[in-house]
């Protein structure tokens, strides 16, 4: 089970690529409605703690708790479910379909959930809507700039209403100013519906729209609100 209170939860991760450790007795934990900080400079694991967390990768030891799953024992198609369901993702470069059209972008998670396309695109179009972009809506990945693209990405992360986000750096491909506009969308947006916001980045204008940060250096976890490894 998680610590009280928390909504997902890590204790004593491990991982190594070969005899390359990423990960050395991590600890990790958020709570609904939550957004925390994940910094680190590159190779520090940051990358690797999300995806531990999202039940991508499997840990070489350690425990990661979801609710009162432990996703380190649920299969891989259990921990696929998941992701489908409870969690959404934003990347740095969006990773819109690119034969789709925006709406059909967003709507595609709900049909993947066995979503009716009324409904899907219904909800789609609301998303769209309050991340400013529905004027895109019939238009192609290819056919927009950056910056609408990742609010596509973030409607589409949203549009299941996920208990948890994760962000990997979800504005690196960005100018300041549609960086800005992505994160405040997306941080107001998850404060709103009560998901959880795990933000891995290396910048601190970026951390700073989160409650909480911490940090990630030699495969550990550093909490800066309380000073401690």
């Amino acid at each position: 089970m998680t610590p009280e209170g928390s909504l997902l939860a890590a204790e004593g991760l491990h991982k190594a690529y070969g005899r390359t450790p990423a990960l050395v007795g991590a600890d990790f934990s958020i709570h609904p409605g939550e957004v925390v900080a994940v910094l680190g400079p590159s190779g520090s694991g940051k990358s690797t703690l999300l995806h531990c967390l999202a039940g991508i990768i499997t840990p070489d030891s350690g425990t990661v708790h979801y609710g009162p799953h432990a996703l380190t024992g649920l299969t891989d198609a259990q921990r696929s479910a998941l992701r489908r369901t409870d969690f959404g993702f934003v990347f740095q470069f969006g990773r819109l379909v690119p034969e789709l059209t925006c709406l059909e972008n967003v709507a595609l998670p709900l049909r993947l959930n066995g979503t009716r396309r009324k409904e899907a695109e219904r909800r789609a179009h609301e998303w769209l809507a309050r991340l400013e972009v529905e004027a895109v809506a019939g238009r192609r990945p290819g056919e927009i700039s950056g910056g609408q693209g990742q609010r596509v990405a973030v409607a589409r992360a949203l549009a299941t209403r996920p208990r948890v986000i994760f962000a990997d750096e979800p504005t690196g491909a960005l100018d300041s100013l549609n960086g800005e506009r992505v994160l405040t969308l997306l941080t107001d947006a998850a404060r709103e519906t009560g998901a959880a916001v795990v933000l891995v980045t290396h910048e601190a204008r970026v951390a700073a729209y989160s409650d909480r940060e911490v940090v990630v250096r030699d495969g550990k976890v550093k909490d800066m609100l309380a000073g401690l490894i």
